[in-house]
């Protein structure tokens, strides 16, 4: 469908007003733009995800041939597209990752075409299909990411709130300043090591427990030595989740009575290679992470956190002053990684970065208060 196919009720005999106008060109701009972001994402991906992108960047195309249309000869005065859809082509330029898509997702979900009676259905509609489709897309990377993102979050919010109320708890008694630097570096130290076990014993036990579910060959290699009046076989595969007739079928086929291996979901096939099942038990492998991989990033980012409320007294600082600047300086890295958090899973990055600031900042005041109430 041509942008001149869509249907629409815009009345521009008369020509467009200047209102109309500013309006379409902005809406034009911001087609192109978004275009032209999903081609600069297809072409840092590979297929299926490159196929996907390029259909969206074509839809994209057939919208801002509408508004070519409505425009006329207004069209041929280019206007920038918004200082949002610019700052997303520049990153997928540069990036081309899930950062960009969850940013995309955003925009389509935040489109003004909701609330414009003068866009056609079928564009509004297009557009709402095309947010989930991004974010279909961004959950594949959000999937991946997950278990080494997370530690990496936890850890770093960790670090930061965790140094912050110790630093202003013991910061508040009068102690001297050396006292805090090394009592905050020890805390550093405590803290990231602990984050870095606690992670580690963590995933390590979610990888075991999935192992302990997934299915062994062992079907495959006692197979010829089960008696067919006694077919045990078939609980196995009632086990796994099958019907029992799907589980009888089975259990014919590892016994060669069946050549078709026609439910192939549940176990390994007869050449050893891995079904629909097992392939998603490896997703689930990658989405919980590798524990030593996780432990280190929890260190690191624990650690990276903590050393912020720190600073200051490294660099001589004391008394209030010291304490405003480390308050001043987590406060503004709450607000970015809540904000990153934000971004990433879909959500508003204002209410994250809010969030994270009032729970790190509301953690720093209560130790400090009882830093002042009991002076120890």
């Amino acid at each position: 469908m041509t942008g001149s196919e869509y249907e629409h009720e815009v009345t521009v005999a008369a020509g467009p007003t200047k209102s109309q106008i500013r309006r379409w060109r902005r809406y034009l701009a911001d087609e192109i733009a978004e275009g032209q972001i999903y081609r600069d994402l297809a072409e840092r991906s590979e297929k299926p995800e490159k196929d996907i992108l390029l259909g969206l960047a074509d839809a994209e195309d057939r919208h801002a041939e509408h508004w070519r249309n409505l425009l006329g000869e207004h069209a041929a005065t280019r206007q920038r597209p918004s200082l949002h859809r610019a700052l997303l082509r520049t990153l997928a330029r540069m990036f081309g990752s899930v950062f960009v898509l969850a940013l995309m997702q955003r925009a389509e979900s935040h489109t003004p075409y909701k609330t414009d009676s003068e866009v056609p259905r079928e564009i509004a509609a297009d557009e709402a299909i095309h947010e989930e489709v991004v974010r279909g897309l961004a959950a594949r990377g959000r999937e991946t990411m997950a278990g080494n993102f997370r530690a990496a979050v936890f850890g770093a919010n960790d670090g930061l709130v965790s140094n912050l109320a110790l630093v202003m708890g013991i910061g508040a008694t009068g102690v001297a300043p050396s006292v805090v630097l090394f009592t905050g570096i020890a805390g550093l130290l405590a803290g990231a090591l602990s984050m870095a076990a606690g992670e580690y014993v963590s995933v390590r036990s979610q990888r075991e427990l999935l192992e302990a579910s997934h299915p062994t060959h062992v079907t495959l290699r006692t197979a010829k030595h089960l008696d067919i009046e006694q077919n045990e076989l078939e609980l196995v595969y009632r086990a796994r989740g099958m019907t029992p007739e799907d589980a009888s079928h089975r259990a014919l086929e590892r016994l060669g009575y069946l050549k078709c291996d026609c439910n192939p979901s549940f176990s390994a096939r007869p050449d050893g290679s891995q079904g629909p099942e097992a392939e998603l038990r490896e997703q689930e492998f990658e989405a919980v992470g590798s524990p030593w991989k996780v432990a280190v990033s929890s260190f690191l980012f624990f650690a990276t956190g903590a050393i912020i409320p720190v600073l200051p007294y490294l660099f001589g600082a004391t008394g209030l002053t010291a304490l405003i600047w480390a308050l001043g300086s987590v406060s503004l890295a709450l607000i970015i990684t809540g904000g990153i958090v934000g971004l990433l899973s879909g959500a508003s990055p204002f209410k994250r970065a809010v969030r994270q600031l009032g729970i790190g900042i509301g953690a720093a005041t209560v130790t400090y208060l009882l830093g002042l109430l009991f002076e120890v």
